[in-house]
């Protein structure tokens, strides 16, 4: 399977392939970008509080990666 069928794949139904949000976040296989592609459409399947800190989390460092500072 390539990378890009697994992300298609995973972004239908992301409780099939990561138990919890927080694995999306240890998931080294895909860039950041992709990660919260996935988390985002985990989020159209739940309305789980936790999950909508993670998205906010990754979108931080993410933003502070494209500043060129650490995260806080």
């Amino acid at each position: 399977m390539t990378k890009k069928k697994l992300l298609e794949d995973i972004k239908e139904h992301p409780s099939r392939f990561y138990r919890m949000p927080a694995d999306v976040g240890r998931d080294r296989r895909f860039a950041d970008e992709e990660r919260l592609e996935i988390l985002k459409a985990w989020a159209g399947e739940t309305a789980d509080e936790s999950l909508s800190r993670q998205i906010g989390e990754l979108i931080a460092l993410m933003e502070s990666r494209a500043t060129g500072h650490a995260a806080e």
